[in-house]
């Protein structure tokens, strides 16, 4: 692939793992357990083929309302993949990161997080984003809350307030955004997540499940997204005079 076109950021709302494991009549942690596969592959290809930040949506504020037995085993499986994984993270010059309320997990899983993001802090390659507790309300929120703070001390004023403003209080200050997002299951919808840093993402909806994505479902959205024209509101023509010009 020529590197020139491929995506700086991707990012991934990894969907269709409880799915996956009814069709084989299982427990839907079943699904979550085999996901940490495609997690895997994903982080794989994307290191391969020079993508430098890859997010992955991996538990939203509204899934704090699913089953607790489920809540449970999805936390306990969370903890035992940053274990198990964060020596092969940083071995690869894998930077973990994270993004979200994750003050809202118990004490003892925030410090493995804290622990991984502290250990791979230094390496300079992949940086690999985990969303957990996240939702773009609850993250536009909680920059409103900061501005309206700064302003009210008189440390912002209203007029002074931009696009520019508000990215510097989102959980993703300093990432550039996703030029693509992609969504596993065949849904095709956002579900809070990066509505404000998808305002210009292409969008990818393949129909297979979380479980099933590999490097091969990877290679083949990034092919998609090499076909797609992005105008950012120019015109095609307008894009294609400037390519010509570089």
């Amino acid at each position: 692939m020529n590197k020139l076109e491929i995506p700086e950021h991707i990012a991934i709302i990894m969907d269709g793992n409880g799915r996956w494991a009814k069709k084989l009549g299982l427990n839907r942690i079943f699904g979550h357990r085999n996901g940490v596969r495609a997690v895997r592959e994903t982080v794989e290809a994307c290191g391969e083929i020079g993508v430098k930040y890859l997010t992955l949506y991996a538990f939203s504020t509204e899934n704090w309302h699913r089953p607790s037995d489920e809540i449970e085993a999805l936390i306990s499986l969370l903890v035992e993949a940053i274990i198990k994984n964060t020596p092969d993270l940083d071995k690869n010059n894998v930077q973990f990161r994270t993004i979200g309320n994750i003050a809202s997990f118990p004490e003892n899983v925030a410090d493995k997080l804290n622990q991984a993001v502290k250990f791979t802090s230094k390496n300079s390659g992949l940086i690999l984003t985990l969303a957990l507790s996240y939702s773009s309300r609850w993250e536009i929120t909680e920059a409103v809350k900061k501005i309206a703070e700064k302003t009210a001390a008189g440390e912002i004023k209203p007029e002074n307030i931009n696009e520019s403003v508000i990215e510097k209080y989102l959980t993703t200050y300093g990432m550039p955004d996703p030029e693509l997002i992609i969504r596993t299951s065949g849904e095709q919808r956002l579900s809070n997540f990066f509505l404000w840093q998808g305002a210009y993402s292409e969008f990818y909806f393949p129909a297979v499940l979380w479980p099933d994505f590999n490097k091969k479902s990877l290679f083949k959205a990034v092919e998609e997204y090499r076909r797609r024209e992005r105008r950012f509101g120019k015109t095609g023509e307008q894009i294609r005079q400037e390519k010509d010009l570089i």
